[in-house]
């Protein structure tokens, strides 16, 4: 005679079994979002980090270095585009020119904040674009751009930078650089006159 215990045993163990399965799954489902995030530009502690404000979403003192790893609006920046940036800042410095990093990489709310306030300089949700972009679209959020000061270095760098990959893209921003990898070789492309031509800023 079976005892109550075996019997039911062989019911059991795939129960126990599809239990585990589904443990790993969420478990590894949770390792995966961990390692997108940390894979991003910048953010090596996997923090999200889109809600953040100040500082810590992207703000900069009136001095702030290219070369200053404290400030995430540096050190969230994509690592080719940040290189480039400082290659460029040693270069200039030769010059007597110093880069000022007015803006690198931004939080979502940082950029719909500075959305907001253009939105009230200029009167119009058309005309704030032709100068901020939306959290949805901004190469800023993305660690994908730099303004540069002062006028100095933005003029300096609009003169030199394509050697080092960096363009300006917008005629009516001398200050925003972004990287083109074929700039080098082939020169900067031709700059849109405001982000309202760029097909990356349209929703």
């Amino acid at each position: 005679m079976t005892s109550p215990d075996r019997r039911h045993r062989p019911a059991l163990v795939p129960g126990l079994t599809l239990v585990v399965l589904l443990v790993l799954a969420v478990l590894l489902a949770g390792c995966a979002v961990r390692s997108t995030v940390a894979a991003s530009p910048g953010a090596g502690d996997g923090v999200d980090v889109s809600s953040a404000t100040g500082r810590a979403g992207g703000e900069t003192p009136s001095d702030a270095s290219v070369f200053d790893d404290t400030l995430p609006a540096v050190t969230r920046l994509d690592p080719a585009l940040l290189a480039a940036v400082r290659a460029a800042a040693r270069e200039a410095a030769g010059d007597d020119v110093t880069f000022v990093l007015n803006s690198g990489w931004r939080s979502a709310a940082y950029q719909e904040q500075l959305l907001r306030d253009a939105v009230d300089e200029y009167g119009s949700i058309d005309e704030a674009a032709r100068w901020v972009a939306t959290p949805a679209t901004s190469a800023h959020v993305r660690g994908d751009a730099v303004d540069i000061g002062s006028w100095d270095a933005a003029t300096w760098l609009s003169d030199h930078g394509a050697a080092h990959g960096l363009c300006q893209v917008y005629a009516n921003e001398g200050w925003h650089f972004e990287l083109r990898p074929a700039a080098p070789g082939s020169g900067c492309p031709r700059m849109y006159v405001d982000p309202t031509q760029d097909p990356r800023m349209q929703p």
